[in-house]
């Protein structure tokens, strides 16, 4: 259980970061934030993957990685977004 947690973590924040690589522009968010980002891009990617029927196969997945790193970066922006305009008043 322990062990799946710190997995997550770590996967997280290499699919976080890797996002934020790929992710157009420059994204103003906290470390903590981006490896957030990555660890619910590693289950939404995951989950796309099988609706597609890729994951569940022999070695790396591929596939399903690109697809972990497209949910990253499109959700490092997306928050980078939310998360610049919450200090910015009108």
């Amino acid at each position: 259980m322990i062990i799946n947690i710190i997995q997550a973590i770590i996967i997280g924040a290499i699919l976080g970061f890797v996002g934020r690589l790929v992710a157009p522009g420059k994204q103003n968010i906290p470390i903590w934030l981006t490896i957030l980002v990555g660890i619910v891009a590693a289950f939404i990617g995951t989950y796309i993957a099988r609706l597609f029927g890729i994951a569940d196969t022999n070695g790396i997945d591929w596939l399903e990685l690109i697809i972990q790193i497209i949910v990253a970066a499109v959700g490092v922006t997306a928050v980078a977004g939310i998360y610049g305009k919450r200090g910015v008043r009108s």
